[in-house]
């Protein structure tokens, strides 16, 4: 029977197989029409999405940013047709940055049509912060699995803080549809050995078992035993053999929601391009579109009108309302009569709950931060870290974290009473061991902020490379995210170049949206932290010391308020009347003014000036720039441990860059120093130079031969 000839009330049966081909045929004619993308997949996936989506989330589209609903992630984000399908059937609606519902939806249908073409509401791959409804932003491989740890390990922390006997505040899934490529990626491995470890029995992984990736049949890279392997990290294993067995599916759910104290892996056995006559378990249909005679091949094997493009029955749209719309509807509206209740019984918890949404910070978060007197023995980046991040996390109680095993060294630990530490027996704790993980953290990372929790992960500067991936996804989502690195040079100069990092700091400088800081003193530390806590749309990267940093005496020197300028001119010549500008970073401000000392002694007048963050000094006016880095004054010294790239835009065509050109050395730091040129007199012979050329350059001589 043909779709356009129903005049009888559907069956139950008839209703789902219509809804299941309507997100078929949607995704079928949006890739057509895009010439791109990937039909195979949600074609095979549309029962599994509308069994979860219609008989067993707990999500109600007029709200997406309920807080106690069940979150959803395509990880295998190539198949973002099957999520811009279900967001468009279910209406769910649009909410602006302010949490505001708009009363419009989210996907259209007009963005269908437009599927991957400029501003659309239906791009290439799911993009948060760009589509209500969409939890996290996917498109490489495993980490939207990973992400999906992070959202569980928020849940298990919120319910055990915020909910009282009868007060379930906090008590939702997350699912996460992934792919062979999510498996295969180590990334996954890593979250799923830590969920498993954590006991995370909130978190449910759809593994879509067809067999498929680009380059063919699985059988030529792909062949280990998924389910033993899950089952070895301590999860709970189930299999559905046949993709379209609707029961089945929710039958798989329902022992997920039943099972305690383990994560659930449920292997879903498919044919990608399922329903597609010729086209069943080939990489074409996985990447590419089905071609003109393929679609109605395709729309015939549905009964559905060959002719019609993003052909969406009505009785599609009324069946979604009337089961996950009005199912949810009553779950959010029983939901907001409770949390009016615990507001009245508990309103300091239920303020915190309502800042947290909203991604603000409680009266005096800043309180009791440190101030370090002068002293020129001095005290490493990550010692001061470690008493900022101790003080803030008291004074803002969703402040949560921890180290990729570096705890101890780069001094993230949480020590005051009550902190404790996150383990399955003790939801409640607030140091997170990540074990050796670091590429999973910062997926973690990402979902604990999703879940608006302000955490942050941190290891050496040199392992930041393993979390990159994640961190750029960071910035991509704009989540306030904080990335603590320690060790950010030649600090631990005996490990050699292995541990020695000095192309981290130009990378993450060149992620757009990533605000990174490399402090000069412990008091430079207090003020990057006041800075980062505020960001609300931007993740942050501090770079520390693991060797001491004289602590600067502010009462010679300017106050180190100037940080949240970004740069700013921290000690200067008489009469501001600068004729050589030093920039540095880090523990390099120290031989900066050590150098400007020598240089005044000299009759040279000379002006240093703090850069702690490129990205936040960029953002000032170009008046206040200015003032710091005068045009006129060409001749310029920038000083950093680190690569010369990018310092150009700052030196000039005239100045110099006193940096790293090749990797590090094994060898006690002081001799490290000495022979790449971190001392004071090459500082000032180098200066000496630059201001020479810049005087010659403004006054040529005129004398011919």
């Amino acid at each position: 029977m043909s779709v356009t000839q129903v005049a009888e009330p559907l069956t139950g049966t008839e209703i789902d197989q219509l809804c299941i081909n309507t997100i078929r045929t949607l995704s079928i004619d949006a890739v057509q029409q895009a010439k791109s993308g990937h039909p195979g997949t949600p074609m095979a996936l549309a029962p599994l999405v509308y069994t979860l989506w219609n008989r067993v989330m707990q999500f109600d589209p007029q709200d997406p940013i309920w807080p106690n609903r069940d979150r959803f992630i395509l990880s295998n984000g190539h198949a973002s047709m099957l999520l811009w399908s279900i967001l468009h059937l279910t209406k769910t609606q649009s909410v602006n940055a302010d949490y505001e519902t708009l009363g419009a939806p989210s996907v259209t249908l007009d963005d269908i049509r437009r599927f991957r073409q400029l501003d659309s509401k239906a791009p290439g791959h799911p993009e948060y912060h760009w589509v209500s409804g969409v939890e996290t932003t996917t498109g490489p491989l495993g980490q939207g699995v990973a992400t999906s740890v992070g959202m569980g390990i928020a849940q298990k922390w919120l319910a055990n803080r915020y909910n009282r006997p009868g007060f379930d505040i906090f008590k939702y899934n997350i699912y996460a549809v992934c792919g062979d490529g999510c498996l295969m990626e180590g990334i996954s491995s890593e979250a799923a050995s830590l969920a498993g470890h954590l006991g995370l029995d909130n978190i449910c992984w759809i593994y879509d078992n067809n067999h498929i990736t680009i380059e063919g049949n699985t059988r030529i890279t792909f062949t280990e035993d998924v389910a033993g392997r899950f089952l070895a990290y301590g999860w709970n294993v189930l299999r559905v053999g046949d993709a379209n067995d609707l029961d089945r599916i929710e039958q798989a759910f329902d022992v997920f929601q039943a099972t305690q104290g383990r994560p659930t892996l449920i292997v879903l056995d498919s044919h990608i391009g399922y329903g597609s006559p010729h086209k069943q378990d080939t990489s074409a249909a996985h990447g590419e579109p089905l071609g003109d005679d393929e679609v109605r091949l395709c729309k015939r094997a549905y009964a559905w009108p060959e002719g019609a493009k993003f052909f969406v029955p009505d009785s599609v749209y009324e069946h979604f309302s009337n089961r996950i719309g009005a199912r949810a509807a009553r779950a959010r509206s029983n939901w907001k009569r409770l949390f009016e209740a615990y507001r009245a019984q508990y309103p300091e918890l239920a303020a915190e709950i309502e800042m947290m949404q909203r991604r603000e910070l409680p009266l005096g978060w800043d309180k009791d931060l440190p101030v370090f007197p002068a002293d020129p023995a001095g005290i490493a980046g990550r010692e001061a870290s470690g008493k900022v991040l101790n003080v803030l996390a008291q004074n803002i109680p969703w402040l949560i974290g921890g180290s990729a095993d570096l705890g101890p060294s780069n001094k993230t630990t949480l020590t005051f009473k009550g902190a404790g530490d996150f383990q399955a027996g003790s939801p409640g704790g607030r140091n997170l061991h990540f074990g050796i993980r670091e590429h999973s953290m910062a997926a973690i990372v990402n979902g604990l902020s999703l879940s608006k929790l302000r955490p942050f992960g941190a290891t050496f500067f040199i392992f930041s490379d393993y979390a990159r991936p994640a961190m750029r996804l960071s910035a991509l989502m704009e989540l306030p995210t904080l990335f603590i690195f320690s060790h950010e040079a030649m600090g631990d100069g005996e490990d050699g170049p292995t541990h020695q990092p000095v192309e981290q700091l130009a990378s993450l400088r060149a992620i757009p949206g990533l605000v990174t800081f490399r402090p000069a003193d412990a008091n430079e530390v207090v003020e990057a932290y006041r800075y980062v806590m505020q960001l609300r749309h931007e993740p942050a990267v501090l770079a520390l010391s693991r060797q001491a940093q004289p602590t600067l005496d502010r009462a010679k020197y300017a106050s180190a308020s100037g940080v949240a300028r970004g740069a700013y001119v921290i000690a200067d010549a008489p009469g501001d009347d600068p004729e050589l500008i030093l920039i540095a970073s880090g523990s390099e401000v120290s031989l900066a003014l050590n150098a400007h000392e020598a240089l005044l002694a000299q009759g040279i007048r000379s002006r240093v000036v703090s850069m702690p963050s490129w990205e936040v000094f960029e953002h000032q006016t170009s008046e206040y720039r200015e003032s710091v880095l005068p045009a006129q004054v060409t001749a310029r010294v920038a000083l950093e441990q680190a690569s010369t790239f990018g310092w150009e835009r700052y030196v000039g065509p005239t100045g110099q860059i006193i940096g790293m050109k090749t990797f590090g050395a094994s060898a006690p730091l002081k001799e490290l120093q000495k022979k790449f040129g971190f001392e004071p007199d090459r500082v000032v012979q180098i200066a000496k130079q630059v201001l020479a050329q810049s005087r010659e350059h403004s006054n040529p001589r005129t004398s011919r031969a």
